[in-house]
C-alpha cells in the first residue's frame, strides 16, 4: 500500500516574490521533490490546504485529523510549517488509531536550494516505513513521540521537552 502524503503548507512550500520580498504559497513543490529524490516509495499526494503553521486553527487541524482517519493507507507524511507543528501532531496524536503519521517541515523553503527539506522529507519517507502506528514529528534527521517534542527557537532545531 502506499503512503498518502498531505500537504498543508508551511516554509516546505514557500515561495520568494523578488519584488516586494514577501513569501507565498502557489503549489507544492512535493512532486517536483519525489522525482528529483528517485523516491520508488508508492505515494498518494493530497494538497489539503497552503497556510502557514502560524495561522492554522483549530478546525484546519480537525480537518486534517478527518482526512487521517478516513484515508485507507495507514502510512501518512504531513507536511506543516515549523513554529505549530507539535500542536497538530499532539492532537492527531489523540485523534487518530492504528495509523503511523509523521510531520515533517522545512525551516528555509524548497526553493531557495539550500533548504532543509530535501532531507527531512526523505526521512519522513524513511520513518514512516519503519515506526509502529502514532504520531510523530521528523526534523533534523530525528524523530520525535508526538506531546514529547518542541521547536527551539534559539537554535531552529527540535529536541524532546525537557532538554
Amino acid at each position: 500500500m502506499s503512503v498518502l502524503i498531505v500537504v498543508t503548507g508551511g516554509t516546505f512550500d514557500k515561495e520568494y516574490n523578488e519584488i516586494t520580498g514577501e513569501l507565498f504559497f502557489k503549489d507544492t513543490h512535493l512532486p517536483e521533490m519525489l522525482k528529483l529524490g528517485r523516491s520508488q516509495v508508492p505515494t498518494r499526494l493530497v494538497t489539503l490546504m497552503m497556510k502557514d503553521s502560524l495561522l492554522m486553527t483549530d478546525q484546519d487541524r480537525e480537518l486534517i485529523a478527518s482526512l487521517c482517519i478516513n484515508a485507507p493507507e495507514d502510512k501518512i507524511i504531513i507536511t506543516h510549517g515549523t513554529d505549530t507543528m507539535s500542536v497538530t501532531a499532539e492532537m492527531l496524536s489523540r485523534a487518530v488509531d492504528d495509523k503511523t503519521i509523521v510531520i515533517t517541515g522545512a525551516m528555509i523553503p524548497y526553493k531557495f536550494g539550500s533548504s532543509d527539506g530535501f532531507f527531512n522529507l526523505g526521512s519522513a519517507l524513511a520513518f514512516v516505513q519503519v515506526l509502529k502506528h502514532g504520531t510523530y514529528v521528523v526534523m533534523n534527521g530525528r524523530y520525535f513521540d508526538a506531546g514529547n517534542v518542541k521547536k527551539n527557537k534559539n537554535t531552529g532545531i527540535f529536541e524532546e521537552i525537557g532538554n
